[in-house]
């Protein structure tokens, strides 16, 4: 049962715009950050994600809650002997390639994954969802964010999550579609009409390898990750959200979704800057 006072604090609490960013398996990390709106009882008002947050912004609006969302990359992870452990293992004879295969041109087909979310959740059209989202991707011609907010929510998903290089891109009419964290790692400049924008940084800190030498692999994922940081560096010096929130992730890499418990444990410190963040901005009636 509610009571009054929880009633009126929902009653007079702002509208949330929750930005979920790009960043691998980084981005289980966001997890830990819906577990904060959910003890404190507060619904987005609206979503929006850009690649592992597009998949993430899309469980979330469905209806799943962080501890659904949790075991389901937990079953994810255990669906295979060695999934996701680096990139350096693809190959015809890697022990996960039931879930993501490699098509003829060598790169990662996400079809088995979106078919393994698709089981999970009922929501087949952005219209099916809870929550508004908005997804980002990026015209690969143009070089431009384009947000999808209707139609076909897994085309979508497949879209904002086609790492150049890993996943093929997707045709989207006469647009080539990238992913999302090309363009736009962070997507909060994409809300209208809410009180609070929420923005969750998830993009991670990589500490120097032991012989100092980097793989090729890691070289350019690594490279990927310092572009995304520029453009979120960018976006804040423009016009920064009201509440920025960035894990303190340390080397996980890219496809470590077997690392559940090891992210939500690096992303703790950050979910407590967000409950701080979020109760005083309540208590401010912001």
């Amino acid at each position: 049962m509610t009571t009054p006072a929880v009633a009126d604090e929902q009653k007079s609490a702002p509208s949330i715009g929750l930005a979920l960013g790009s960043g691998g398996a980084g981005g289980l990390a966001h997890i830990a950050m819906l577990e904060v709106f959910e003890e404190l009882s507060l619904r987005p008002a609206a979503i929006s994600g850009s690649s592992i947050g597009a998949i993430m912004g899309a469980l979330y609006a469905a209806g799943m809650d962080n501890a659904a969302i949790r075991e389901l990359f937990i079953e994810f992870a255990d669906s295979a002997l060695n999934p996701f452990s680096d990139i350096t293992e693809l190959g015809e004879g890697a022990s996960w390639t039931d879930l993501l295969e490699l098509d003829n041109s060598g790169i990662l087909d996400a079809d088995g994954f979106l078919d393994f979310l698709g089981e999970r959740i009922d929501a087949r059209e952005f219209s099916d969802l809870e929550i508004p989202l908005q997804i980002v991707a990026t015209d690969y011609w143009t070089g431009e964010t384009v947000v999808l907010d209707e139609g076909d929510l897994f085309q979508a998903i497949k879209a904002s999550m086609a790492v150049p290089g890993l996943f093929s891109p997707v045709e989207d009419g006469d647009r080539l579609l990238i992913d999302g964290g090309v363009s736009n790692p962070l997507p909060w400049d994409v809300f209208d009409d809410v009180d609070l924008v929420v923005a969750i940084d998830v993009t991670g800190v990589r500490q120097p390898s032991p012989d100092g030498s980097p793989g090729i692999a890691e070289m350019l994922f690594k490279s990927f990750e310092i572009m995304q940081q520029s453009i979120i560096a960018r976006m804040s010096a423009a016009a920064p959200p009201d509440i920025y929130i960035k894990p303190a992730l340390e080397d996980v890499r890219l496809l470590h979704f077997d690392r559940v418990d090891e992210v939500l444990a690096q992303a703790g410190t950050a979910a407590d800057e967000l409950r701080t963040g979020l109760q005083d901005s309540l208590a401010k009636g912001q």
